[in-house]
């Protein structure tokens, strides 16, 4: 059996998004079907479709999605169909370090993300898309391929939200905005009085803020080269912001704010010259928190006498953790007023990818939110 959905697929490496008609399996054991109501638009889709992450193509892309469980199959518990579901981070749940806590860093991490196929249980190796003659489509992006009406997935990585939680903002839960604040909570866990800097005030970065706002640091420095981006990190917790498109030492001027070198400072850029910067700004036992996915082959530097003084750098995956607490903990926090993660979401048509995408590189808007079609009876 299998069902037809609609999809945007990238044909070949730099080619627009196109949208047709596909076929999806049913789903087989460990897996759920999910109607997709609204995906988030990552940065990570834009360089997925460049070629920097290898995704077979074609493909679906599509990393956060939100929808409502359709069919479970054989073995799944949980979620139950008519959940309300984010889909977070897939994982094996078997390996060293799925056992350990810590399934962002699942040894089949890989695969998972970006085979364009199911990376475990007995249909593991195969996709469950293809064009509607049978050829084969790329799928399983990220275990969801949420640019879609509906997503083929494991029960495991989805997580259950109350219903009456918007599902076109619950999308970006499961990866940007998860990232940005746990990069703060679940990797820094910045302490009583301790400062904290944050390279690149987008998506991830002002979730950071946001999150950091919910410690007890008592500095928390934004850097961008978009005042508009500078003037929204004030409003959402930073203390001190550094414009670094009109400042001739960034490092100089963040180290003059905090009074001497920070506590933490995470790159949400993934630009080189700025991954050194944010290096360059922690000191003796700071820790610099490496968030910003630069290109596949990428280095940097950093002066080795200077972090051989207990100088920690190190990176994070979508937030560490595990989606069925972060996200729970989010929406408990944007519940409160302490994490208004909605305020920065704009709303596109499903067939308007394109448009999401070049309205997020432009800085017109904070995170993109594609919202699929009502279904038809």
């Amino acid at each position: 059996m299998s069902i037809q959905i609609r999809a945007g697929v990238v044909e070949e490496v730099g080619a627009p998004f196109t949208y047709t008609d596909l076929e999806i399996d049913a789903p087989g054991p460990g897996e759920i079907l999910v109607r997709i109501v609204a995906s988030g638009v990552c940065h990570t889709d834009a360089s997925t479709r460049s070629g920097d992450m290898p995704l077979p193509l074609p493909g679906v892309l599509g990393h956060e999605g939100a929808g409502i469980v359709e069919a479970v199959g054989p073995g799944v518990t949980s979620p139950a169909v008519g959940d309300h579901v984010v889909l977070g981070w897939p994982f094996c749940g078997e390996c060293k370090h799925c056992r350990e806590g810590e399934p962002r860093y699942c040894l089949s991490i890989a695969p998972a993300l970006v085979s364009g196929m199911r990376f475990t249980g007995e249909n593991a190796g195969t996709s469950g898309y293809r064009r509607l003659d049978g050829s084969p489509v790329s799928g399983h992006f990220f275990g969801q391929s949420s640019f879609a009406t509906h997503s083929l997935a494991t029960a495991s990585q989805a997580v259950v939200i109350p219903d009456d939680v918007p599902l076109e903002i619950a999308g970006p839960l499961a990866c940007g905005i998860a990232t940005g604040a746990g990069a703060v909570l679940n990797t820094a866990r910045p302490q009583v009085g301790d400062s904290i800097v944050v390279y690149g005030v987008g998506a991830v970065g002002l979730a950071a803020i946001m999150a950091a706002e919910n410690t007890p640091a008592t500095t928390i420095v934004a850097v961008d080269v978009h005042d508009s981006r500078l003037d929204l990190a004030r409003r959402y917790g930073a203390t001190h912001v550094v414009n670094a498109g009109s400042t001739a030492d960034v490092v100089a001027a963040v180290q003059e704010i905090v009074g001497g070198t920070a506590d933490y400072a995470l790159d949400c850029t993934g630009a080189i010259k700025v991954v050194e910067q944010a290096i360059d700004t922690v000191g003796m036992l700071g820790t610099a928190i490496l968030i910003g996915g630069a290109p596949a082959g990428a280095s940097f530097t950093a002066d080795h006498f200077r972090t051989l003084f207990g100088k920690r750098i190190v990176g994070t995956l979508g937030g560490s953790g595990r989606s069925q607490r972060l996200i729970p903990a989010l929406l408990a926090l944007w519940r409160q007023g302490r994490f208004p993660f909605d305020e920065l979401v704009e709303i596109f048509d499903f067939e308007d990818i394109e448009g999401a995408l070049k309205a997020s590189h432009h800085g017109d808007v904070i995170k993109p939110v594609v919202k699929m079609p009502e279904p038809t009876a």
